[in-house]
């Protein structure tokens, strides 16, 4: 595929995950296009605040995941964007289970039906860098060829392998279907509202003593565009998609004005339940590991076949930091626990090295 590879515009493009953020401004996005005839969102939950940006550009369908063969087929549809993931669980609604059986199992019928829709001609699936997985085995920047050296801990990196394991399988039985594969680093931005940016815009923020993550953001309206060249282009294959360049862990917590607060590694589940009364929500395993080790990825694919460069990891970041600017402060009782957890770790190194001597 050259850069920026055309084709014939889309006639009716199926997004999935519309009561969702990142769902409901790509649909937006594609209605406003006037080479798309027709966009039709789909989501099984009742619609969340962000539908609002959809207003009547949209149809909107509540349909579960069994019945998607039949809309696709009497509606002609010839390409779907498959953006229903869910990053973390929710104990809410069913946990993990619920998580893996809206992740995995909802892609695989949604697959199932694409291979039997006649008109479809292409397929857009939302991934994740989380596929690679996080560990100190990693290597200094992945690209798109290389295996995780370990499993993901975390819930949502091993949904994103099983994803991409139905997709493989998918293009195999539907060599005709245009199949596209956007790994996404994590999302941030003026707008973006995720566990990442809940946890930057905390105003004490635990690290792990001793390292310092190398990490990659990609800015929620660079991924917007990629989505969008990806529905009215033709692009297959698999791609990292992220902003250039790198922002260590403390470099970025400098920049966002916060407090570090340093804790040992085996303690970190501690410091994550201090975020969680401190009411900024919820951390699992993939988020853990990755304040522990980091994650790079090259994006040379990405840029030499969409003929696009995200905004850098710093420009993404710095445009987060402006619009939360101000909106965190430290109590007198946050800092009083962070500056507890700080003196608890403390005592646990020197014990530590009284045990060894």
């Amino acid at each position: 595929m050259t850069p920026g590879g055309s084709q014939s515009p889309p006639g009716v493009v199926v997004v999935t995950g519309v009561s969702r953020y990142l769902g409901a401004h790509v649909a937006a996005r594609l209605a406003d296009d006037p080479r798309i005839d027709r966009v039709i969102g789909i989501d099984q939950p009742e619609p969340g605040p962000d539908i609002d940006v959809l207003l009547d550009r949209v149809e909107r369908i509540r349909v579960d995941a069994g019945s998607v063969g039949g809309l696709l087929a009497d509606l002609d549809v010839d390409t779907v964007v498959h953006l229903a993931l869910v990053s973390s669980p929710d104990p809410q609604h069913g946990g993990r289970a619920a998580m893996k059986e809206q992740n995995v199992i909802g892609t695989m019928q949604l697959l199932a039906a694409c291979q039997r829709a006649p008109r479809l001609r292409k397929i857009v699936i939302r991934s994740s860098t989380a596929a690679y997985g996080a560990s100190f085995r990693d290597p200094a920047v992945f690209t798109e060829e290389t295996e995780p050296r370990e499993v993901p801990r975390g819930g949502f990196g091993r949904d994103i392998l099983d994803i991409e394991g139905y997709v493989r399988g998918f293009r195999r039985r539907r060599g005709d279907v245009t199949a596209t594969v956007l790994r996404f680093a994590p999302f941030i931005g003026s707008t973006a509202d995720t566990t990442l940016t809940r946890y930057f815009a905390q105003p004490v923020v635990p690290t792990i003593f001793g390292r310092d993550a190398r990490l990659q953001f990609l800015h929620f309206e660079d991924a917007l565009e990629v989505l969008h060249r990806s529905v009215v282009e033709d692009h297959s294959g698999t791609f990292n998609v992220a902003g250039p360049g790198v922002l260590a862990l403390s470099q970025a917590i400098r920049r966002a004005g916060r407090v570090a607060v340093p804790v040992l590694e085996p303690g970190l589940s501690g410091a994550v339940a201090l975020a969680r009364v401190m009411g900024f929500g919820r951390y699992g395993l993939d988020q853990v590991d990755l304040f522990v080790h980091g994650r790079v990825v090259d994006i040379s694919r990405l840029e030499r076949e969409f003929a696009f460069t995200p905004r850098s990891t710093a420009a993404a970041f710095d445009d987060f930091i402006r619009a939360h600017h101000g909106r965190a402060v430290v109590t007198r009782d946050q800092l009083a626990a962070a500056e507890q957890l700080v003196l608890n770790n403390i005592r646990q190194v020197r014990a530590a090295v009284r045990e060894r001597s």
